[in-house]
């Protein structure tokens, strides 16, 4: 990858997840969605994200990476994150919480089939 910055990329979200429980962490990822998006859209374009790529540290992102970034989240196809779509790829970008995830669904499953 010469001639191409690294990003670096420090997991917080479990953390946040610990300390502010499920909701508080939803809460928290909606509230940077609000951040990052086009106020009259509702949506993460990749004009608001480039506009607000600095709020990220992502300031020295390419639009080819900052288009990357959208593609790896938007299920729909519309080029754009709803909100949804921008909480599904917090989660998916942190392997940690997706672990504990699976993790739970796992017991949850087990449980489950123990108890009809």
């Amino acid at each position: 990858m010469a001639g191409r910055k690294a990003v670096d990329f420090e997991d917080f979200l479990p953390t946040m997840a610990e300390k502010l429980g499920g909701e508080g962490l939803i809460g928290e990822l909606c509230n940077g969605f609000r951040l990052l998006m086009d106020p009259v859209k509702e949506l993460i374009t990749f004009e608001s994200l480039k506009r607000n790529a600095a709020l990220l540290g992502l300031q020295g992102l390419s639009d080819d990476e900052l288009l990357s970034m959208l593609t790896e989240g938007d299920m729909d196809g519309d080029g754009a994150l709803n909100q949804m779509e921008f909480c599904v790829l917090m989660f998916r970008l942190s392997p940690e919480l997706m672990e504990e995830s699976e993790s739970l669904l796992e017991e949850a499953l087990i449980r489950e089939l123990k108890n009809p």
